[in-house]
């Protein structure tokens, strides 16, 4: 791949927009509403090359923020935003990026294997997941985001990538007639301190910009002692009207790291976090191969307050053209490139008080001194915590090229999508000590002599386990597809196909790395298909009935984990078949789009971090979705619930409900917008979410509890300069989001993050 990506993206762009004069403007913003209805929202997720189409009519399950409305949302990270998208369990217990997302029904647990998350059309990676890095953690949220769409199921599995999950494409604001701006200071009671700034404006006939972005700076929810969330963000958006259609270009360069949260003991409070600045730097074994076939540790410094975070830049072109007499062709290009790196202390079994452990001659250790010279008495409690560190440098780009044809009774569309990616990273994780539990706890002092923890001492690698990998891997897909939609009085049908082959090598070193590693040779095909009915059988009002059948590929981890399987003949692809029946009603004063789903999955790993422990499940899932809103006056009120029963229907856990998805989840929003009498705008709004009880593990050993998180805020704009003031988590509620990934029966728990209060100033001109 070329290693100056960006250069790539300058050079289309510039041929983009210097392209044939004239196409009229396919806006992709939500038009002006009708008089007889409030929304008359257009979407372009899911339609065959991007194309428009209103909400109402589409034959899938799709939710749509505006910017209006992810302002009011306030989000902590990425994944926090996607709270509000029906189907979707987010733990962005996390922090800035690093979040967990499971998808209706969809086996999951870790990372987010079946989302994908979409900038202007186009994936940001075009793998969903690999260890340690999920496609959220690669976005951040400005005042650059027009708005964003969630299609769940659907067509997913024939476009773009083939996610059969979930797609949340991310839309960029664009230029205007008149140049416009807006800046906005945020602070907070964790002491935040970022700026945002927004400008659009014309740079010629028929050429446009936007851009902005932000700096930022805190000590995090979960106070760190130090400025560990830092991050700044910088996005450039062009677009050139032409006589026949659209082109554009955008840029956007990111690095932006917050504090990895983790699971802490249950006994804890929910703003603990282990990393402070006593304990921030610390010396990590790392194994490399000593040159005659074996392993030698190699000590290293590492800061653990650089938690997680994405330094990086995505970048892309497009081209909308209507060629006439009913032909159009569209073709969208991005590349991304940079470095996702993690580093925090993980736990590692549950808290005990030091005078419970033992020497070398196996007698009681009745006390300690730390690091410092800080004396510590045998009732006080420990914990094994483990510095991890992982490295990723990752490249992808990605093209999206299709043409179509429109009749007055049909509309067919071919295409092309090609995508490649890398990865270089390596690990280091395990690597376990004790250290003092609670915030800024620091290492136990040892040279592993008598009364002291042997294997604390300088030298020992570990007092548990440790694990490192070295690798490197490259794929490659190519689909085409081909999709027709027939118009037959108020019946629209649809039909997709899309045919896949992926190459993939990928070359491991990992345990103790001694230089001799594995490679994975993989070239699989696979068939997706799409059928859908449509009935507008009222101005307002429709139903829709669609089947999908698709499929996931086998990352680049999963050749690690199941490489015993796959060299006995397994694909390791998992296969997806999905139904829907869905109600859809838009008018003045309300609406409603309701989904009934049905899914099964075939061949999901589900692995226990750390160990051996692996297996490939099977799992069934039927339930509804509903995503509505009510506007009485100036009062709106929102709804977004999922109800469901998702169980595993193979193995020792047949039977089991899928880990960490409840059985029933709900939001309702509230919004209260007025004028006082001297012209100043006024707005309260709300939101509680009700999150059901759910099983931590596949086993269904441990139970997270059902929890009640309750947000509020207010705004005031006074001509062109408003406030607004966000409270999140307004009850300061401990739900617990997990529990130990990599040992059930652990007295640790991840809670969502604490109460915690924003207040912004902008100016808008």
């Amino acid at each position: 791949m070329n290693k100056n990506p960006l250069a790539q993206a300058v050079s289309l762009a510039a041929i983009s927009l210097g392209f044939s004069g004239g196409l009229v403007a396919q806006q992709a913003s939500q038009p002006t509403p009708s008089d007889t209805m409030v929304m008359e929202e257009v979407v372009t997720t899911g339609t065959p090359g991007g194309a428009s189409i209103r909400k109402l009519d589409a034959s899938f399950s799709i939710t749509t923020l505006s910017d209006d409305e992810i302002s009011k949302v306030s989000p902590a990270s990425t994944a926090d935003l996607m709270k509000s998208i029906p189907g979707l369990w987010v733990e962005s217990s996390g922090g800035v990026s690093g979040a967990n997302i499971d998808v209706r029904g969809f086996p999951g647990g870790s990372d987010a294997p079946f989302v994908t998350v979409s900038m202007n059309g186009l994936p940001v990676y075009p793998a969903p997941t690999l260890s340690f890095l999920e496609n959220s953690s690669l976005f951040r949220v400005d005042e650059t985001i027009q708005r964003v769409e969630g299609l769940r199921g659907g067509p997913n599995p024939v476009y773009s990538n083939g996610q059969p999950g979930l797609t949340t494409n991310f839309i960029l604001k664009e230029g205007t007639e008149e140049t416009e701006g807006r800046v906005k200071y945020t602070s907070s009671d964790y002491d935040l301190q970022r700026m945002d700034a927004l400008l659009t404006g014309k740079l010629s006939d028929d050429v446009y910009y936007m851009m902005g972005g932000y700096v930022s700076s805190s000590p995090g929810v979960r106070d760190a002692g130090f400025s560990a969330e830092e991050g700044h963000q910088f996005t450039l958006h062009l677009t050139a009207e032409l006589d026949n259609g659209k082109a554009g270009f955008y840029l956007r360069d990111t690095d932006d790291h917050g504090t990895w949260y983790l699971p802490g003991a249950s006994t804890l409070p929910a703003d603990y976090t282990q990393v402070g600045p006593s304990n921030r730097k610390v010396l990590v074994p790392i194994s490399q191969a000593d040159g005659s076939g074996g392993s030698e540790t190699e000590w290293q410094s590492f800061d653990m307050g650089e938690g997680r975070g994405w330094d990086g830049s995505i970048g892309g072109a497009y081209v909308e053209l209507d060629l006439g007499d009913g032909w159009s062709l569209t073709d969208r290009f991005a590349l991304t490139s940079g470095n996702a790196d993690t580093l925090g202390f993980v736990p590692n079994g549950s808290p005990v008080r030091l005078d419970s452990l033992t020497d070398l001659n196996g007698d009681p250790i009745a006390s300690a001194t730390t690091v410092s010279g800080s004396a510590v008495s045998g009732d006080t409690l420990v914990q094994q915590f483990g510095p991890w560190v992982v490295r990723k440098e990752i490249e992808a780009a990605s093209n999206d090229l299709s043409i179509a044809k429109q009749w007055d009774s049909a509309k067919i569309t071919a295409g092309y999508y090609a995508s490649s990616w890398e990865v270089n990273e390596w690990w280091s994780i395990g690597n376990q000590k004790y250290y003092v539990l609670g915030h800024d706890g620091e290492q136990i002092a040892s040279s592993g002599a008598a009364g002291e923890i042997e294997c604390n001492a300088a030298g020992m690698a570990t007092c548990g386990w440790n694990y490192d990998v070295e690798a490197n891997g490259n794929a490659r897909e190519d689909a085409l597809y081909l999709a027709g939609e027939f118009y037959v009085g108020d019946f629209t049908f649809d039909l997709g196909v899309r045919s896949a082959n992926r190459e993939t090598n990928y070359s491991v070193d990992d345990g103790a790395r001694d230089g001799v590693f594995t490679s994975y040779k993989a070239d699989e095909d696979g068939t997706a298909y799409t059928a859908a009915v449509d009935w507008a059988f009222a101005d307002n009002m429709g139903s829709f009935f669609r089947i999908n059948s698709g499929f996931k590929f086998a990352d680049f981890d999963n050749y690690r984990e199941f490489g015993g399987s796959f060299r006995a003949g397994s694909d390791l692809v998992i296969d997806v078949d999905q139904a829907e029946w869905g109600y859809k009603l838009q008018d003045e004063n309300y609406s409603l789009f309701a989904t009934l789903f049905y899914n099964e999955t075939q061949g999901m790993p589900d692995c226990v971090v750390g160990s051996d422990v692996c297996t490939r499940l099977e799992t069934e899932a039927t339930g509804v979705e509903l995503d509505g809103k009510l506007y009485w006056g100036d009062f709106t009120l929102g709804l977004n619930a999922t109800i469901q029963d998702a169980e595993i229907t193979s193995g020792d856990f047949e039977g089991n409900q899928v880990q960490r998805q409840p059985e029933h989840q709900l939001r309702l929003t509230q919004s209260y917008d007025w004028t006082l009498n001297n012209g100043v705008d006024m707005s309260l709004y709300g939101a509680v979410s009700r999150v059901g009880e759910r099983y931590s593990d596949s086993a269904n050993i441990t139970t997270l509890p059902a929890y009640t998180k309750v947000d509020f805020g207010t705004t005031m704009t006074i001509n062109d300069l408003s406030v607004q003031l966000a409270v999140n988590n307004l009850t300061d509620e401990e739900g617990a989001t997990e529990g130990d990934p990599r040992d059930p029966l652990a007295a640790n728990v991840r809670y969502i993050l604490p109460r915690n209060i924003r207040l912004s100033v902008g100016y808008d001109f």
